[in-house]
């Protein structure tokens, strides 16, 4: 994530080979605190995490189809960019041992995207989950994974064309 041109080199290369590429990455600063796209370089207990937004941006630029952010621990916003689908943080999804998992830690989405045949992005399914230690993973009927993402979206991104609506994010035509 810190080094853009190594890895527009190498999606470069992959979307010789494939016709679609998605980009999975591990970064930005961790827990709540972190739930917005800063869109500058996001440092944690001293370490680079990168600037999550200049990647996203530069992989899809280089032929990424989807990019899928990891690491902070939370839920993140998404973005469409040149009709490709980024999601900045998906949260803990399964999480063991030492981690918290209270407050917005404790919830994730999980998507289905529906993309096109040039890896254009045409709507996603959003399935809310949460997780404790007793537990463990279950479904979350009040959706606050889905919530988060719209709420997210709106803030980080205000001039996103894209429509919330039951669980589902559509771009706006």
């Amino acid at each position: 994530i810190n080094d853009l041109e190594k890895a527009k080199i190498l999606v470069n290369s992959l979307k010789k080979q494939a016709d679609i590429v998605i980009v999975s990455f591990h970064g930005g600063g961790e827990g709540a605190k972190f739930e917005h796209v800063t869109r500058q370089k996001e440092i944690f207990y001293n370490e680079n995490r990168g600037n999550v937004y200049d990647f996203a941006h530069a992989v899809i630029d280089a032929g990424a189809d989807v990019v899928l952010g990891h690491g902070p621990h939370v839920t993140r916003a998404v973005e469409v960019y040149k009709n490709k689908f980024i999601a900045y943080s998906l949260g803990n999804f399964c999480t063991y041992g030492m981690f918290s998992l209270k407050g917005p830690n404790g919830y994730a989405p999980l998507l289905q995207l529906k993309i096109n045949s040039n890896g254009d992005f045409l709507f996603a399914d959003v399935i809310s989950v949460k997780q404790d230690k007793i537990t463990g993973l279950t479904l979350d009927n009040d959706f606050t994974a889905f919530k988060k993402i719209e709420s997210l979206t709106r803030i980080d991104f205000p001039n996103q064309s894209l429509k919330f609506e039951n669980n589902k994010i559509f771009p706006i035509q």
